[in-house]
Parts: structure tokens; C-alpha cells; sequence
């Protein structure tokens, strides 16, 4: 092998400083600053990115905030809504109550009337049936009875 003879080993340093140094000046003036810019362009973008991302999440946030803001008054309105329906509600079956109160109490005033009417003819009738009953009965234990006499007796009894 050419690489372990000693006689050869000092020119072979000799060209390895020298191919080390061209290498070395190639990387320093050509492929480092291309690579510098390349990282430095990613380095700008990435820059970039994060600022856009940041705007986005502004932007986002600002949008949950209003959309929350709309369905709070949403909600308020439809509760707003709710109550003024509940009210108005309320104040129909109110109206509707006192309406059919008022037709129950005139139909009771009625009622009251008609059956103060059925009493009286009811009473009437009692009184005459009272008579004829009466009058029957002292028909028939004392053989002949006074009708006015009997009414009298019976008027008498019934106040």
C-alpha cells in the first residue's frame, strides 16, 4: 500500500495540506455562503410564517370573541322573546279566565233564578197538595171537611 510507505509520507502531507486548503477556501467562498443564504431565506420564512400564524390567531380569536358576543345576544333575545310571549300569554289566558268567570257567573244568576222559580211553584204546589191531603183526612175521620177552614189550618202550619 502507497499510503504506509514512510519515504512517500511527506509529499502525501504536502497534498493533503493542499487539497485541504482548496477544499476548505471552495467551501469558504462558494458552498458556505449558499448555504448561509439558503438557511438565512428559511430562517426569514419561518419568520414570516410566525407572524402570519400569529395574525391568524388574532384574526381567529377576534372572530370567537364576536361570535360568542352574537350568541349571547342571541340568547338574550330569545329569552326577551320567551318572557314576552310568556307575558302575553299570561295575559290572554287572564282575559280568557275573567270571560268565562263572567259567562259561568251570569249562568249561575240564571240557574239561581230558575230554581228560585221551581221552588216557588214546587212550594205552590205543596200548599195545594198539602190542602187536598189535609182536607181528605178530615174528610175521612170526621165525614165532611171546611175547605177555607183547611186552607187556613194548612197557611198557618206552612209559614
Amino acid at each position: 500500500m502507497p499510503q504506509l510507505e514512510f519515504h512517500t509520507f511527506v509529499p502525501q502531507l504536502v497534498w493533503l495540506v493542499i487539497v485541504f486548503g482548496y477544499l476548505y477556501v471552495m467551501m469558504s467562498r462558494v458552498a458556505l455562503p449558499r448555504i448561509a443564504t439558503v438557511l438565512e431565506e428559511r430562517r426569514d420564512r419561518i419568520a414570516d410564517d410566525l407572524d402570519q400564524a400569529e395574525q391568524f390567531k388574532r384574526q381567529t380569536d377576534e372572530a370567537i370573541e364576536a361570535y360568542e358576543k352574537a350568541l349571547a345576544e342571541a340568547r338574550a333575545k330569545a329569552h326577551e322573546i320567551a318572557q314576552e310571549t310568556r307575558d302575553r300569554l299570561h295575559e290572554e289566558t287572564e282575559r280568557q279566565r275573567l270571560a268565562i268567570e263572567a259567562r259561568l257567573a251570569e249562568k249561575i244568576a240564571e240557574a239561581e233564578k230558575q230554581i228560585a222559580t221551581t221552588k216557588e211553584a214546587a212550594l205552590a204546589n205543596v200548599r195545594t197538595v198539602a190542602v187536598d191531603v189535609a182536607d181528605a183526612i178530615v174528610a175521612q175521620l170526621l165525614g165532611e171537611a171546611d175547605r177555607s177552614a183547611t186552607e187556613r189550618a194548612v197557611d198557618t202550619e206552612l209559614k
